[in-house]
């Protein structure tokens, strides 16, 4: 029996797991770590302190409580947040904190100037653009730079001192990445960043080394043990979701959302991500809102203290009892909607300038009401994006959801309320590291293809919507998006004052 290790670092939290070959769980970890926000508009996490050690405790965790011998696992994968930018000296470490995916929106000069000499559709999710402000704005660590990586990019060089990125992340630092070639575009370099500092782009299951005996010391793995390049952790998300064929869309609920609809042509569009998928003749079209988890997470934190102490105190988990409270507030949440642009927004606003609302406050309204519109936020969200997939020309067909949002059953139901849609979710929820297991195991030659994680995700269940409740919803949608038209000068005004 092979075995196979998976690892995703997520934006609050790692995991970790170890799988059989038929894709029996033989054990896993879970770490929680801090999102760095130094300044406005900045999210970063120390590689070292955050990745590396996550890594770390986490490979130890796993080989202590399973006891497997190091030289049964076949291949290991690793999904980080997507994109990061990590500026790497000629020691092979981090120079400074790594600039992170689409709540990072230092940049929006960087992409204005690129959108401009290029012609391309950018926004705060763009690689490239925090690669241009890391010249223009650091110059002393520009100056040290010998490499730039992503995420699972930085822990592959410690595994295995090869820098290699996945084409399908590869494709988040357009326009420097030219996804019809697969390979970084020479005519920017100069603007950019030297070709030589650039990751060699793979495919994501490719073998992007081994592992040395360097690092077999620190993490305990046999040295040899191959390393596929790996990806993003939304891409992994997907395959754990069971996302096989074309028009199947996931849709994660982690601290934002994130969407992948796997398409069998490149699409273009005007408002999602476009590019290669995880495989030769694969495509996908992606998006994103900034926030999802991250809403229940600032709500538990503020106005949540008496259920943060019941959890600590041995009782139920806070944000179970908070799913109850939001349920005992109806459709609707009595009145009250949320604009959830509280870090920004991404797909198919594209603002980072965006401004979360609270709109229709009386002084009847309840926790549970604010709390069930933070929710409902997130529906809207999800239904904006699908209708302008839809006016695009791209139906999903079948619609797998993720993450940790999913044990939340009334969010869960709203959503689909709220969007008129049914959404299929596996009952494996190990996450995107289940998925970075899987694709090592292509890697390792078990498998030939991301269709084959059929075999190991056997159980579903179906939330379906309620025709009612949608017809209720609509009025509140319609108000959900005139807030932000009318009121998106004013968003800026303010934040042109604090930033």
């Amino acid at each position: 029996m092979h075995y196979l290790l998976g690892v995703d670092i997520g934006t609050y939290s790692s995991k970790g797991v170890l799988v059989r070959e038929d894709g029996q769980v033989a054990a896993s970890h879970g770490v929680e770590h801090s999102l760095s926000l130094p300044k406005p508009g900045w999210a970063e996490h120390d590689p070292e302190l955050v990745w590396w050690h996550d890594f770390l405790e986490i490979v130890h965790v796993l080989l202590e409580t399973s006891r497997i011998s190091p030289g049964l696992i076949a291949a290991l994968g690793i999904s980080t947040i997507s994109p990061a930018v990590v500026a790497v000296g000629k020691q092979g470490l981090a120079l400074r904190p790594a600039i992170l995916y689409g709540i990072d929106t230092r940049a929006a000069q960087e992409v204005a100037d690129l959108e401009q000499l290029t012609g391309a559709s950018l926004s705060s999710q763009s690689g490239a653009p925090k690669i241009l402000w890391l010249r223009r704005n650091e110059p002393e660590v520009w100056q040290q730079t010998r490499q730039i990586v992503n995420g699972s990019g930085y822990l592959n060089l410690k595994l295995t001192g090869q820098a290699t990125i996945d084409i399908y992340d590869a494709c988040a630092f357009s326009p420097f990445f030219n996804p019809q070639s697969l390979n970084w575009d020479a005519s920017l370099a100069g603007q950019l960043a030297p070709l030589e500092w650039m990751p060699r782009p793979t495919w994501t299951s490719e073998v992007a080394g081994r592992v040395t005996e360097a690092a077999a010391r620190q993490t305990g793995l046999r040295a040899g043990t191959p390393v596929i390049t790996g990806t993003a952790d939304a891409a992994a998300e997907a395959v754990s979701a069971g996302l096989s064929q074309v028009g199947d869309m996931m849709i994660m609920y982690g601290s934002s959302t994130f969407f992948i609809l796997k398409t069998d042509v490149f699409t273009k569009s005007a408002h999602f991500w476009t590019g290669p998928f995880l495989e030769p003749g694969t495509y996908s079209v992606a998006g994103g809102t900034a926030t999802a988890g991250s809403l229940t997470r600032w709500f538990r934190d503020q106005f949540g203290l008496a259920e943060l102490e019941v959890q600590r105190g041995g009782g139920e988990n806070a944000y179970a009892n908070l799913a109850r409270l939001a349920a005992s507030s109806p459709p609707g949440a009595n009145g009250l909607v949320v604009l959830p642009y509280f870090y920004g927004e991404r797909t198919p606003v594209d603002d980072p300038q965006a401004r979360g609302m609270i709109f229709g406050l009386t002084l009847s309204h309840t926790r549970a009401d604010l709390y069930r519109a933070l929710l409902e936020s997130v529906g809207y969200a999800i239904r904006h994006n699908l209708e302008t997939m839809q006016a695009e020309g791209m139906h999903p067909r079948r619609l797998l959801a993720v993450g940790g949002g999913t044990q939340n059953r009334p969010w869960m139901e709203m959503v689909c309320d709220i969007a008129g849609i049914a959404q299929v979710i596996p009952s494996q929820q190990m996450g995107a590291c289940y998925g970075d297991a899987f694709l090592a195991g292509i890697g390792a030659g078990l498998f030939t293809s991301t269709s084959d994680i059929a075999h190991w995700l056997t159980e579903t269940r179906t939330f379906l919507p309620n025709a009612e409740h949608y017809a209720r919803y609509e009025p509140f949608y319609q108000l959900y998006r005139d807030l932000y038209t009318q009121n998106a000068g004013s968003m800026h005004r303010l934040s042109a004052l604090f930033s």
